[in-house]
């Protein structure tokens, strides 16, 4: 298993992390910009050993309140990155069929190959998440009766972390950030979005109403992020007020963690060195057109 790099931002695996006492916002965020493009020229070159190594897996979960950023940051980090080696997923309402299985089908069935990067934007936490703030949402999930209503949280949360188990066993890296908005941010944001004709298209009355529920979606978010946060599966909790600074912080994290991996690109064999020889001999003698 891969080592969680060090961060001020990497939630403790003691079960000490309290959501009042991460930041939402730090002081000093120079050279944010620089410090993503130098990240993003490092993880270009990562990206392409991990693909050619072919023997890890990464996958990076993003998670967070409406507005905290999530797409942008999945597009500014993965800027510039070979599009052959990266898979993203954004996981809504779950359809009939995912209904249909348990809680961790739908993003099982979305984990990325060796040799790739995966990213999900929300994932399996927000079975954990969005449906402890509404549990009314388990009446249609189809739940045996022998499903116990008052550990169903604790259960899913061991289920989770158990599986994160078994994939970082097998070669998947597994990054998780939290991106951690505050709720006047946020409602910064949404009347940002009201005021631009632009972007008009991504605000939803329904993340109004939510807001009305964020200290449950805290207390749920720090029961999760210290239930799960692992060696193996580690989580960070990102200051999300200042999207430059995020954005760097992300991009330097997951940097560390592949730099930890040593990929190297395949070393060919002495017998394919010697054809290589004779298919650089055979190339050059032909005439030149």
């Amino acid at each position: 298993m891969i080592k969680a790099p060090a961060s001020e931002f990497l939630v403790p695996f003691d079960g000490s992390f309290l959501i009042d006492d991460a930041q939402t916002r730090v002081k000093k965020t120079g050279q944010s910009k620089k410090r993503l493009k130098k990240s993003i020229r490092e993880l270009d070159e990562l990206q392409k050993a991990l693909y050619a190594a072919d023997s890890h897996s990464v996958l990076l979960i993003f998670q967070g309140m409406d507005a905290a950023g999530k797409d942008s940051t999945v597009r500014a980090v993965m800027d510039g990155i070979n599009p052959a080696g990266c898979q993203v997923f954004s996981f809504k309402k779950p359809s009939q069929k995912e209904i249909d299985h348990d809680f961790l089908w739908r993003t099982t069935c979305a984990l990325p190959e060796r040799g790739r990067i995966g990213i999900f934007n929300r994932s399996q936490y927000e079975e954990v998440l969005i449906v402890r703030v509404h549990p009314e949402i388990l009446e249609f999930q189809k739940l045996p009766a022998s499903v116990n209503r008052e550990t169903i949280w604790a259960d899913r949360l061991e289920s989770i972390c158990d599986q994160e188990k078994h994939l970082a066993r097998n070669g998947t890296i597994i990054l998780k950030f939290w991106l951690n908005v505050s709720k006047e941010e946020q409602r910064l944001r949404f009347l940002a979005r009201l005021d631009d004709k632009n972007k008009q298209w991504k605000f939803n009355f329904a993340d109004v109403r939510e807001r009305k529920s964020w200290d449950d979606y805290m207390r749920a978010y720090e029961d999760a992020l210290n239930g799960t946060s692992r060696e193996w599966a580690p989580w960070y909790a990102i200051p999300a007020d200042d999207k430059p600074f995020m954005r760097a912080a992300i991009a330097e994290i997951i940097v560390d963690s592949l730099s930890s991996v040593g990929l190297r690109y395949p070393q060919p064999s002495d017998e394919a060195r010697a054809k290589f020889a004779e298919a650089r001999e055979g190339l050059s003698s032909e005439p030149s057109s």
